[in-house]
């Protein structure tokens, strides 16, 4: 019999090195898993690693690798803020949706004006949107004490049937010949996220994802709203006895979350996306929650794993066209990532020892 043992003297030194090495046992455990299906482990690697950076197709793959981040960096740093304080908001993609409504509903509530208050006047409707709905699970958890965490998952399949009626009804492009969706923003050019330095892939997005990494470093280090976050998941108990009011901290994290997965949500569909259909939600709000944690709930982390996992979701989409890897590959390898990455942090945290039995 073996039991757990909290560590008393777990080295800074192993925060640091738990996310390195949980992606080379990804990459070990994924070479062993491609060997099994008949694949070459090497060469499945190296398509997802290292090709989409230093291979054939890099001069199309780098610019994609600013555009798949923006998204999970910028929604990745507001969970992060929410998670240091121990508030879980498992429904940022249910957020990034309605903000891309949200945002995608003033330029078509405006088309065909060109005016230059339209993109802003988005960006603003997709963060008042996202935060709208993150402060639902925020209200019901201060008025009610519902868990945030059930509440805002579930918002996501609600989301996602309002993104399905909006692209079926009240937003479907009436030139579209019946097909399902919204005008293309991306052929409105007051409405549009265009990239703003041809072949580097940066678009708004990507600005507002630095913007955000840099704000929430400022945040948890140098403001006192920062220090009640970081007390409050220490040491929660002793937070209120220091003034920290948890309903407050609550909305403060779950609206700033949301805020910044709308802004996600607009800057997508106004850029890559290009429109609003069914299919809105791919998935971002989800995969951010393996960015925050692969970051240490550190902004600079946060924006490294950004790009880690865009990598992979570049790398896979190469391995799909060019090895015929199943569509799902990138999934496995993001759960394996999360699943590794939990497994060293036990280890960092406890200690294996063998239970003694009388």
């Amino acid at each position: 019999m073996i039991r757990l043992v909290p560590r008393t003297d777990s080295a800074p030194l192993l925060q640091v090195a738990t996310p390195v090495m949980a992606v080379l046992a990804t990459m070990l455990a994924g070479g062993i898993l491609f060997a099994i299906m008949g694949y070459d482990p090497v060469a499945a690697i190296r398509t997802i690693f290292w090709d989409p950076l230093f291979g054939p197709a890099a001069g199309y793959s780098r610019p994609q690798l600013l555009v798949k981040a923006a998204p999970l960096i910028l929604i990745a740093s507001g969970l992060a803020v929410g998670f240091r304080a121990g508030i879980w908001n498992i429904g940022a993609e249910g957020q990034y949706i309605i903000g891309a409504i949200t945002g995608a509903a003033v330029a078509l509530a405006a088309y065909p004006a060109q005016e230059m208050w339209i993109f802003p006047a988005m960006v603003i409707a997709g963060a008042v949107g996202g935060w709208a709905w993150g402060m639902i699970p925020a209200l019901l958890r201060n008025w009610f004490g519902a868990s945030e965490i059930l509440v805002s998952l579930m918002l996501v399949y609600v989301a996602q049937r309002i993104a399905a009626w909006m692209a079926f009804g009240p937003m479907k492009n009436p030139e579209g010949f019946g097909m399902p969706g919204s005008r293309n923003l991306q052929q409105y050019p007051a409405a549009s996220n265009p990239e703003l330095i041809a072949g580097t892939g940066a678009h708004w997005g990507v600005i507002a994802a630095a913007a955000a990494v840099l704000a929430t470093w400022f945040l948890m280090s140098r403001h006192i709203r920062g220090f009640h976050i970081r007390a409050a998941g220490i040491a929660p108990r002793a937070a209120r006895f220091a003034g920290v009011k948890p309903q407050t901290l609550v909305a403060f994290c779950l609206g700033l979350s949301g805020a910044l997965a709308g802004m996600a949500g607009l800057f997508e569909v106004a850029g890559p996306a290009g429109q609003i259909t069914d299919k809105v939600g791919v998935g971002y709000g989800f995969t951010a929650i393996i960015v925050a944690f692969l970051g240490r709930l550190h902004p600079l982390g946060t924006l490294l794993a950004g790009l880690l996992l865009a990598l992979t979701y570049i790398g896979g989409e190469l391995a799909q066209l060019t090895m015929n890897l199943p569509a799902a590959t990138v999934q496995v390898f993001q759960g394996m990532l999360l699943f590794f990455l939990l497994g060293f942090d036990l280890l960092t945290r406890f200690r294996i020892t063998r239970r003694v039995t009388a």
